[in-house]
């Protein structure tokens, strides 16, 4: 009966059909009424053999919750990732049973996206306050108007807009806190005990006046009629309309109030808000011009602004680009001044008036420039001091020198240089050199004495010299004359002959050579060379391994300088490393099994090497055979019959040793 039932079972699991039969005669109960029409279609909720995947399967019916956990947002957001759908909301239990059971004493607010807080969280308020009796729990409004309409309407008429928060607090929805310096307009002075009302007629929060004319027009008019214009800010400040003035014309204008002008009332001056006033005197005073405009227009030349009555006086010195000093003060107006005309324009220049005085003392060789050696308070008495006026200041020998001995034309037109060699290559002053050392005199002589020289070839030249360098004549490097040409700084450039490595080391001597010696004072450091000294090698001679002084000749294998020490004849190869060390040659290491194809065990331990290495390596190729019958053909009693591979029956302990056969 039972295996009838099994293959009942089976037979219904075949079809799609039979299989949702089976499962809706196995399912523990009805759905509730939200999900009868899945009901037929268990697939829909469950997922066969995969418990784990029926909360995908809600989230893809309650996408809003799907959001939510995906999101972390929400209450569903905010739960434990492990929490299943169904330890909350139970199914199969009737039509009319209910899947979301809420405690509204227990629930826990906090872990929604509106946690309750200051008159929120009073236990007057109640969850149907927010939440609709048909509408979703998270459907309830978040913003503070979608509840306070009605307390909005009643205070504000909806003109502040629908962010309370900006005022209003959970707290106390009577007291505000809202900050008015937070918007464009912050409150100070005066400003702060102004009633909202003031400002604001009407409630009307939004395009309120923010300029002082728009609230403070008729104060204006009562004091300006306007004539300031519209920005009261200029001068009266929040503190104090009467009291509170800051404009300083001085700071604030481009025209300084002195002496009368400030005793001046602002209407004198300014008429009308669009009158632009200009800064000139003669723009106001024209009617006070008694010289009927005959000495222009400049009044602030002779009138000043403490009183106008009372010129003060032209001042030749202030007033022109011309002072008067000395003999000029003296002179007449009219002695320059030759056409009457206020506004003449004179030549500045000396010469233009003292231009007779010059033909007659200087024939016009010194030029114009009269002031360069003459000055107003005596024409006859020169001051030119030529260290101070010219580029070229006199020291020592120079000091000496009449000007014609250099100034040979006209002064101004000759332009003479000041290289030496201009002036001293005419003399016997460069016969010791004939031109051969260039024009620059003045790196070895000096104005003190034309014999004394003082060229310091350390510090004016970019080569030191040292030791035996500074023995040397110059004319063993400076072969050319004048030392025009560059001469070379490195060593091998004039040490060329003295190179007996014949250019293997290169050109830089200074490597092992220095200025004190180029035979003894050699520093070579043999350990930076590719053959570095280690062991033994440090106590030989370098002519043990150089014959030459052409050191890289030298071969660098150890078989080239222990040939004759060579006991093995070659049978071991010329590669003595592989074994000796430079610390001492008759000590040596080498271990068979590692470094070769051929382990050592048993008999051939008491083996000599030249037991199996007869015959001289050829190059680096062993010539040793590796099997057995190679060594020990003569010894095979078999005589060949059991092959050459004498390991499968014999042991390297003993060539009598029979290794156990298997199978025979």
């Amino acid at each position: 009966m039972l295996i009838r039932l099994i293959f009942l079972v089976l037979a219904l699991l075949a079809t799609t059909a039979g299989a949702d039969s089976l499962e809706s005669a196995i399912m523990p109960g009805k759905v509730i009424q939200g999900h009868a029409k899945y009901e037929e279609e268990c697939k829909n909720c469950h997922k066969r053999f995969d418990k784990s995947a029926q909360n995908q399967l809600c989230m893809d019916c309650h996408k809003e919750v799907g959001k939510d956990v995906t999101l972390k947002q929400g209450f569903h957001g905010k739960q434990s990732t492990d929490k299943d759908c169904r330890e909350c909301h139970t199914e199969h239990k009737g039509r009319a049973a209910k899947v979301v059971q809420l405690n509204e004493k227990t629930f826990k607010h906090g872990e929604t996206d509106f946690p309750l807080k200051g008159k929120h969280a009073d236990e007057k308020v109640k969850c149907a306050d927010c939440h609709q009796p048909k509408a979703k729990w998270r459907e309830a409004p978040h913003g503070c108007f979608d509840c306070h309409r009605k307390d909005d309407d009643k205070a504000h008429k909806g003109n502040l807009g629908k962010d309370c928060a900006k005022c209003h607090s959970e707290k106390d929805w009577k007291t505000t806190n809202f900050d008015h310096s937070k918007t464009h307009f912050e409150l100070r002075g005066k400003h702060v005990d102004v009633k909202c009302k003031e400002c604001h007629i009407d409630n009307k929060y939004k395009d309120a006046p923010t300029k002082c004319i728009e609230c403070h027009r008729k104060d204006d008019d009562k004091a300006h009629h306007g004539v300031f214009g519209a920005k009261c800010e200029s001068c009266h400040g929040e503190n104090s309309w009467k009291n509170d003035l800051h404009f300083d014309h001085d700071k604030d204008t481009h025209f300084v109030l002195r002496d009368k002008h400030r005793d001046t009332k602002c209407l004198s001056c300014h008429k009308s808000a669009a009158e632009k006033l200009k800064s000139t005197c003669i723009s106001c005073h024209r009617k006070d011009d008694k010289h009927n405009g005959t000495l222009g227009e400049r009044c602030e030349e002779c009138h000043n602004a403490r009183d106008w009555k009372t010129p003060k006086g032209f001042d030749h010195d202030k007033d022109t680009h011309f002072p008067l000093r000395d003999k000029h003060k003296e002179a007449k107006c009219d002695k320059c001044h030759t056409t009457g005309l206020k506004y003449e324009k004179l030549a500045l220049d000396c010469w233009s008036c003292h231009k007779k005085e010059d033909e007659k003392a200087h024939k016009g060789d010194f030029g114009k420039k009269c002031e360069s050696c003459h000055k107003e308070n005596d024409w006859k008495k020169t001051f030119f001091n030529h260290d101070k006026d010219t580029k070229y200041p006199l020291r020592f020998k120079h000091g000496d020198v009449k000007c014609d001995k250099c100034h040979t034309g006209k002064l101004y037109e000759q332009k003479l240089t000041q290289v030496c060699y201009d002036c001293h290559k005419k003399t016997d002053d460069d016969k010791g050199h004939h031109g051969n050392l260039g024009d620059k005199c003045d790196k070895c002589h000096s104005e003190k004495s034309w014999k004394d020289t003082r060229f310091d070839h350390d510090k004016d030249t970019k080569y030191p010299l040292r030791f035996k360098h500074k023995e040397t004549k110059c004319d063993k490097c400076h072969t050319s004359p004048g030392f025009r040409d560059k001469t070379p700084s490195d060593c091998y450039a004039c040490h060329k002959k003295d190179d007996k490595h014949n250019g293997q080391e290169g050109k830089k001597c200074e490597d092992c050579h220095s200025e004190k010696s180029w035979k003894d004072d050699v520093r070579f450091d043999h350990n930076k060379s590719h053959f570095p000294l280690l062991g033994s090698h440090v106590k030989v001679e370098c002519k043990k391994c150089h014959d030459t002084a052409e050191f890289k000749n030298a071969k660098s294998d150890c078989y080239s300088c222990h040939k004759k020490e060579d006991k093995h004849e070659l049978r071991l190869g010329k590669k003595c490393d592989s074994c000796h060390n430079a610390r001492d040659w008759k000590t040596w290491d080498f271990d068979h099994d590692r470094r070769t194809k051929y382990r050592i065990d048993g008999a051939h331990k008491k083996a000599e090497c030249t037991d199996c290495h007869k015959r001289p390596m050829a190059g680096d190729k062993v010539l040793t055979p590796t099997t057995c019958a190679g060594c020990h053909e003569t010894e095979d009693v078999h005589e060949g019959g059991f092959g050459k591979r004498c390991e499968r029956c014999h042991t390297t302990s003993s060539f009598k040793d029979i290794k156990p056969q298997v199978g025979r």
